[in-house]
């Protein structure tokens, strides 16, 4: 509030002017605040889908390099990774030996699927250095996939759509369904019931997958839509 003094001829006036400090919004503040929002909220997405897609490159690249060095190492000594009988006598470093029945499976005293990491890795047809140790895998023991599980090297028939046993290569799981349908599709037939990539049950970090929530109702196709299970995994079927 101000009060002013108006002077005329035989007389004086004080007038009183109320001034107010306060504007309020107009339309537009309030429309740019939702398309900063808007702007905000699309680079989040944009980002999250662009780390979810480098992951899933990513993770095909190390199913390669693991397929070549499993076939490089049966190539150079005659035996799987993890299950060869002479490892600490024909590769320097290693501290653990298979017992050479065809199997990359449990021996008395010895996970092969644990020590193939250290049979690889010490035959150079790994990067790493991974030492064995008993129990399951470690980030110490085995690799890492990009989305923080171990991957493993058995042989089993822990798969869907198990049949006989054979060489699995499971890629570990913490992996979301839809990264899974991407690569299945670009590695395979996109089938998880079918081919050489298929669902796996086996859990090496944390809680098992379930078929359930990874795979649609009737297990014909991964699960992308409708909040996606973010803990599915697939082995590659090598032999």
């Amino acid at each position: 509030m101000q009060v002013r003094t108006v002077a005329s001829p035989g007389f004086t006036v004080q007038a009183v002017e109320c001034r107010s400090g306060q504007q309020g919004f107009t339309l537009v503040e309030p429309a740019i605040t939702l398309v900063i929002a808007g702007l905000l909220g699309s680079a989040v997405l944009a980002a999250s889908e662009m780390r979810s897609a480098a992951r899933g490159r990513s993770l095909m690249q190390q199913a390669d390099a693991l397929r070549a060095a499993y076939y490089g190492f049966a190539d150079r000594y005659r035996a799987l990774p993890g299950d060869a009988p002479r490892a600490t006598i024909d590769i320097p470093g290693t501290t653990v030996n298979g017992n050479g029945d065809g199997l990359v499976g449990s021996t008395t005293g010895v996970v092969e699927s644990v020590a193939a990491w250290e049979h690889l890795s010490h035959a150079g047809s790994l990067a790493g250095g991974y030492r064995y140790g008993t129990g399951t895998e470690t980030p110490e023991s085995a690799p890492l996939n990009p989305f923080g599980a171990t991957p493993r090297l058995a042989s089993n028939s822990r798969c869907a759509g198990a049949g006989p046993v054979r060489l699995n290569l499971h890629l570990g799981n913490l992996i979301p369904a839809p990264t899974l349908a991407e690569v299945d599709r670009k590695l395979d037939d996109g089938l998880p019931y079918h081919g050489a990539i298929r669902f796996s049950p086996i859990g090496t970090t944390g809680g098992a997958p379930d078929a359930a929530r990874c795979l649609t109702a009737d297990g014909a196709a991964w699960r992308i839509a409708s909040s996606p299970e973010s803990n599915c995994a697939i082995t590659w079927l090598i032999r």
